[in-house]
């Protein structure tokens, strides 16, 4: 039997922005006849020339035929008014302004002129899509359709499902979505659905290390660049977004949440927000910019300092405090294998989530001297040099001196439970975590999203296992015996698998598998 996506004909996009051109092109590209309707006639006129415009330029790079080039514009119909009938339309997508009230009005609208087998969609990325639906006289035919930014480009969709919604339209959807060449993904009808919830993870924790005064926004950005191997650190990519777009989020989603401490945001951002240091649109933010383009201060060259010897702690892995010996003797540094350092010696803590404070005062290391090296992502591209109140200054110019030798740019933050890459990564994971251990959304749905929504390396189930559930584990719990704070608590499906020995992304033995 021919399924609903492979018999949908005509689509009815309403909504003519950036979001609504997007939609239509990958439509009509698909073989689907494409209604565009606004509110604004001009723009109806201005997006099919738009549109036209893109498959001419797709079609002078070789990605698709002058002949099919010339097909799919002949699909795009423009049409007067967005409320005209619309009994032959298989699917109705919605992508006008981000207002619940203006959605609202215009399904209960649609609801009179479509036919009684039409499937509604609204492209909304923040508004419930249970709540859009909630004065339609029949919200089963209503779900969610969000595509990203730009929507040719950006492959991932996230299917909603309402609270209403009749479980065969989500299927249908995905395998339209499929039809269009795009990634689909099952989302909650939760606030941020899945790609900006788990995307949480990542800008809170970057805003706590700025607020706890461990490291300066630019000294955070490059490591998250160099050691997690993220495209864009939080804070450009924050500057990028803008905080008139990226605060609210943060407060909706944490409020939507009913104040869930994991996804605290800052009052750094609501202050900046409020002074209108938007970022890049503004021409100042996190970074300055000079015709749009960032200004990044360069990187700080090592003080000159009297060689000393390295002594790496011997409690830690024997695996990390080998490459660490291998890299600087590589580079000509002197260190000491011997049990204990000379009275000469820097000693180098290379641990998961303790501050080199704790660590000291725990094996009686000589504290003045003590320093800690962050062994996240095996000293390959920059080095993270932990500095505490107490230590003796002339010792530290010789450990970032020593450091600095290796080729590797170092970056000098204060001590904490946990370095900056250890409370990022351990953030953007635990947060995942929570989504699966609520049922919000499928490990592989969680993987997928992230990986293609936001850009990030891995998906963050897939990265919890790269680094090890056990260190993941380690870290938020160093963090959250230290702090105290709530946002640390390890999720129960991390604990759980770290336990078991399970990966983060399976979800193992359920009460159900039992009834099978």
């Amino acid at each position: 039997m021919e399924r609903w996506a492979e018999r949908v004909h005509t689509v009815r996009v309403i909504g003519t922005g950036v979001m609504g051109r997007g939609i239509a092109q990958l439509a009509a590209a698909a073989g689907i006849t494409v209604e565009l309707a606004d509110a604004r006639p001009e723009a109806i006129d201005q997006a099919i020339d738009y549109i036209g415009g893109m498959y001419d330029k797709l079609a002078s790079k070789g990605r698709m035929t002058a002949e099919d080039a010339t097909a799919a514009k002949g699909r795009l119909r423009p049409l007067a008014d967005p409320l005209a009938p619309a009994a032959g339309v298989d699917l109705v997508i919605e992508a006008v302004r981000e207002d619940l009230e203006t959605k609202r009005e215009l399904f209960t609208a649609l609801e009179k002129v479509v036919g009684a087998d039409t499937v509604l969609a609204t492209n909304t990325s923040s508004l419930s899509v249970t709540s859009i639906g909630a004065t339609l006289a029949d919200p089963s035919r209503l779900a969610g359709l969000h595509f990203f930014n730009p929507v040719p480009l950006m492959r991932l969709v996230e299917v909603i499902a309402g609270a209403r919604t009749t479980p065969w339209i989500p299927d249908a959807l995905i395998d339209l979505v499929r039809r269009l060449g795009h990634q689909p993904v099952r989302a909650p009808d939760t606030p941020g659905f899945l790609v900006n919830h788990a995307g949480r993870g990542l800008p809170t924790e970057a805003l706590q290390i700025l607020a706890e005064g461990i490291a300066e926004p630019v000294d955070i950005d490059r490591i998250a660049r160099d050691v997690l191997g993220l495209k864009m650190g939080p804070f450009e990519l924050m500057d990028l977004t803008g905080l008139d777009v990226s605060h609210p989020v943060l407060e909706t989603v944490w409020s939507g949440f009913y104040d869930e401490p994991r996804l605290r945001p800052s009052h750094i951002t609501r202050t900046r927000m409020e002074a209108g240091l938007l970022g890049r649109k503004t021409g100042a933010g996190f970074y300055s910019y000079t015709g749009g383009a960032k200004q990044e201060p360069p990187e700080p060259e090592a003080p000159a300092a009297e060689p000393r010897p390295i002594w790496v702690d011997v409690n830690a892995q024997p695996d990390v405090r080998d490459s660490l010996y291998g890299l600087l003797e590589a580079s000509g540094v002197e260190v000491e294998r011997d049990t204990w350092p000379s009275d000469q010696a820097i000693v180098l803590v290379a641990a998961y989530g303790t501050a080199v404070v704790a660590h000291a005062g725990a094996y009686a290391l000589p504290l003045e001297r003590t320093f800690g090296i962050d062994p996240l992502g095996g000293f390959a591209s920059r080095l993270t040099l932990a500095v505490h109140p107490g230590a003796d200054p002339g010792a530290g110019r010789a450990a970032l001196a020593a450091l600095a030798r290796t080729g590797r740019p170092v970056t000098v933050v204060r001590d904490a439970p946990g370095t900056v890459a250890q409370r990022l990564l351990a953030s953007i994971v635990n947060v995942s975590c929570g989504i699966a251990e609520q049922h919000l959304a499928r490990p592989e749905d969680i993987d997928t999203a992230v990986r293609l929504g936001l850009g990030y390396p891995r998906g963050p189930l897939e990265w919890g296992d790269h680094a090890g559930a056990t260190t993941v584990l380690t870290i938020l719990s160093g963090l959250a015996d230290a702090t105290g704070d709530p946002r640390y608590r390890p999720s129960q499906w991390l604990a759980e698998r770290a336990e078991l020995g399970l990966p983060l992304t399976a979800t193992g033995t359920t009460p159900a598998a039992l009834y099978r």
